[in-house]
């Protein structure tokens, strides 16, 4: 037999994945609280310095736990899977969310009245002083009302803390925190006084000397706890761990790893110190496999069953670390996702096959812990071991949507078309979602923004208007246009103008960020930092890009198709007529009752506070009394006419079934964002790069966007990534992958993201495991970039919405990343649902 099967896991695994899935998450105030008191006490030092202190305050007093059954220690919070505060990025919306944030539809977090109260009192020193503050002083209004009529956002920088990043854990596990501080030191000793940047570069080598410093007592502070608790334990085998654990953290991360139990302790502590740091998300672990086998390979003294557990360890802990943001950003990041995408397989820097003992050990911690982090994902090339690709694909049909694939044939190349090395390239890892890159060498400001593509659609054929505002340039009345090429001609004009205000948005969150919270932890650990002697977010980095993300892509050209078929060629319809459905929905908003309509008291409030939110970052009661307000439209015309126009352009060939004819149109309309994406540069001296992937914003910002010529309704989901629509691939799974893989993904080389949802019959058994293995070798064999997988049924899924209790373990894939299905909210938990169920 081809499947191996799983092993189960130890008690100790279960009883701590046990407290995670049971754990509810709360808001805590001790980071927001210390971070405060440094800023007040260092008015007047540099930026870096001013981070470097408050770092060391951090490091030094945030609160030290250490649960109960743990092999790996660290915690940012006392409570399990909670968060603290990082008010200097951003405030506002937490503090309006102090009552809501425990109801609200998405990643709700409970915040204690005293805990509300300390907040309160540390937000007040915080006014005008954020990132957010001074990157909101940088933009444009116009830049501002394309944010807040929902062609784009950049929220995850804006409200947040940097990350998106891979740090270099193979040298803290080498030389550990005193061979980095040595390594400052060195340069520092070598700096040229008469250079005009010597002093902000002594500058910067200080901070990291103090914050390094402050870092080797964080892990000593464990270690004197887990000798307090050791004094007081019974239990001789709990008390033997515990020394055990304390002699781990005298040692690591101060000074190098020795065995394989240090390797793990030591990232562990690399990977919380740096979301303590800063809250930003996608702190990805990378090619853990390659940094970490060479301590399994030399401690001799281990068990194989011992190393499991302390990899599973490793899995569970991953799950502790949690995140909040606004109401408006939660529904996008639905699923409490943190995206620590973890990486297996793939090349060598020379080319040659990576896999590793410690690759397969990381699928069966899958197995074993069945939780959403980390992001686990595989690289596969031409030369990956069958057995690798067929564990992989015994993996997925386990039904937790991993592992995410990724082809290394596309992959590469992309990169090195943006100046990354061969090397380099070869030795990718994926950030976050989806996003490639050289780890420990690149800043790459990914998931830079979600940009709507069918919102720019919908501005085109309104002649650059959004509702009744003129958004955009004036490209033409649709209904003067007689062919496709003058229809892509006004939309390649109107995406000119609002990339042109995406970039610009970016570049000031990134100016932001330089200059006021550069992160010093971070930046010794990316190359070239310390040789530079500037921090990441100054341009320390060998690469800088900015990757913002587009969906919207299937929307986009099979409205078009549409067009072209309908109105152009077979002139059943004309454009007066289409544009009149589009402007009454096809006739659905004359029913109140309908999901869609733009009447209901919920969407009404939902547009109010977004646009409000999108604005200032802040809402109140006189600000939401007049948004809704405003007066509702209303329908008129024939409702059977609109109805009648929907159903011609429903007959139509759809993206996801192998035709040329749409495929390509769909493929142009990706490429004129993706090309008008690449002219720009970021303020690190870097270039953008788009990507091609939602999150689950698909769902969130479909809500802006009208009713389409593909017959999609207003405020509906969009497809997903590069995905088809849902339902619109019908020829198959080979079929679905062919159109998609004729994307142009080598120039989406911030990532692609494409979901597939197989039934579990459809997988079972070796037939339907090597049918599976052909499906992903053909789909790379063609260029696809990215591929993943639910394998579930529907049944079940709907179950798990009736009661959620009794699926509490039930994990899917809702974009580049996992989420335990009862916690995501229901529009999110339909649009899965929704997607199409394939069979072999």
């Amino acid at each position: 037999m081809l499947a191996k099967g799983f092993t189960e896991p130890t008690e100790r695994i279960q009883k701590l994945k046990r407290a995670i899935v049971d754990a509810v998450p709360y808001v805590e105030s001790e980071r927001a609280v210390l971070v405060t008191e440094s800023y007040k006490e260092t008015e007047g030092l540099s930026p870096i310095m001013r981070r470097a202190r408050a770092a060391e305050k951090i490091f030094r007093s945030l609160p030290i736990t250490i649960h109960d059954n743990e092999l790996i220690v660290g915690a940012i919070t006392k409570n399990l899977r909670s968060t603290e505060i990082c008010p200097e990025f951003s405030y506002e919306w937490v503090e309006k969310e102090f009552d809501t944030m425990a109801t609200r539809i998405a990643d709700p977090f409970r915040i204690p009245k005293e805990t509300a109260a300390e907040l309160k009192e540390a937000f007040k020193y915080w006014d005008g002083k954020t990132t957010s503050a001074l990157a909101d002083s940088y933009m444009s209004q116009e830049t501002k009302d394309c944010i807040s009529n929902g062609v784009f956002t950049v929220g995850n920088y804006f409200y947040g803390g940097v990350g998106h990043v891979c740090v270099d854990y193979g040298k803290v596990l080498k030389i550990g925190f005193t061979g980095i501080i040595r390594q400052v030191m060195e340069a520092m000793a070598k700096l040229d006084t008469s250079d005009p940047d010597y002093i902000k570069k002594k500058n910067f080598y200080e901070a990291l000397i103090i914050t390094y410093s402050a870092a080797i007592q964080f892990a000593h502070r464990y270690a004197e706890k887990a000798r307090e608790m050791a004094a007081v334990c019974l239990d001789a085998t709990r008390k033997a761990e515990l020394l055990q654990i304390a002699a781990n953290c005298d040692k690591v991360p101060e000074q190098g790893a020795t065995n394989f139990y240090e390797a793990c302790q030591s990232f562990w502590f690399v990977q919380i110190l740096l979301q303590i740091e800063a809250n930003g998300h996608s702190i990805s672990p990378g090619r853990f496999d390659q940094y970490m086998n060479p301590y399994l390979a030399i401690d001799k003294g281990i068990s194989h069953e011992f190393a499991q557990e302390l990899v599973d360890c490793v899995w569970v802990k991953l799950n502790d670390i949690n995140k909040t943001r606004d109401e408006v950003s939660a529904q996008a990041f639905a699923g409490y996702a943190v995206f620590q995408n973890l990486i297996v397989g793939g090349q060598t820097e020379d080319g040659l096959d990576a896999t590793n003992e410690m690759s397969y050990m990381c699928m069966e911690a899958v197995a074993h812990v069945k939780l959403p982090a980390p992001s686990f994902s595989i690289r596969v090339h031409q030369n990956t071991p069958d057995e690798f690709l067929y564990r992989a694909c015994e993996l997925t049909r386990l039904g937790f949507g991993v592992p995410a694939m990724y082809n290394d044939e596309v992959i590469i190349p992309a990169l090195c078309n943006r100046g990354v090395s061969l090397a380099d390239a070869r030795n990718y890892c994926i950030i976050g979602c989806v996003e490639p890159q050289c780890p420990h060498k690149t800043e790459g400001w990914h998931d830079a923004a979600f940009f709507n593509i069918a919102k720019v659609l919908e501005i085109t054929l309104n002649n650059g208007k959004a509702g009744d505002k003129q958004l955009g340039p004036i490209t033409g009345d649709i209904t003067s246009f007689t062919n496709l090429e003058q229809l892509l001609e006004a939309y390649k004009k109107q995406m000119e103008y609002f990339v042109y205000h995406l970039a610009e948005a970016d570049n000031c969150v990134d100016y932001a960020h330089a200059e006021r919270a550069p992160l010093p932890f971070l930046s010794a650990l990316v190359d070239d930092c310390i040789g530079r002697g500037k921090s990441v977010q100054e341009g320390g980095a060998f690469y800088n890009f900015t990757g913002p993300q587009a969906f919207g892509v299937a929307d986009a050209g099979d409205s078009l198709c549409a067009i072209k078929k309908h109105v152009f060629e077979n002139k059943e319809i004309t454009m007066e007529q289409l544009k009149e459905a589009l402007d009454h929905n096809f006739g659905d908003c004359c029913d109140k009752t309908c999901s869609a309509t733009e009447s209901t008291d919920e969407d009404r409030i939902y547009e109010a506070v977004k646009r409000i939110l999108s604005n200032n970052g802040s809402i109140n009661l006189a600000d939401l009394q007049a948004q809704l307000s405003k007066p509702q439209k209303e329908v008129s015309g024939n409702k059977e006419d609109y109805a009648q126009v929907k159903r011609i352009l429903e007959n139509t060939p759809w993206f996801g079934n192998d035709e040329d004819e749409v495929d390509m149109i769909a493929r142009r309309c990706g490429q004129i964002y993706s090309y008008e994406v690449e002219k720009y540069k970021n303020p690190r001296g870097g270039q953008f790069q788009a990507g091609c992937y939602p999150v689950s914003a698909n769902v969130l910002f479909g809500k802006d966007v009208g009713a389409l010529p593909d017959g999609r309704l207003a405020k509906t989901p969009l497809a997903d990534g590069v995905s088809p629509r849902q339902g619109k691939d019908t020829n198959g799974p080979t079929a679905a992958a062919m159109s998609v893989s004729k994307l142009d993904h080598a120039n989406y080389s911030n990532g692609t993201l494409y979901n597939q949802k197989f039934l579990p019959a459809a997988l079972a058994g070796d037939d339907g495991l090597k049918h599976f293995a052909s499906i992903v070798r053909s789909y790379f064999d063609h260029k696809g970039m990215h591929v993943q997988f639910n394998v579930i049924d529907r049944d079940t899924l709907l179950a798990a919405q009736k009661d959620p209790d009794q699926y509490k373990d039930l994990v899917v894939r809702v974009a580049g990343y996992s989420a335990q299905f009862t916690v995501l909210a229901k529009e999110v938990q339909d649009d899965i649902i929704s997607r199409t169920e394939q069979t072999l």
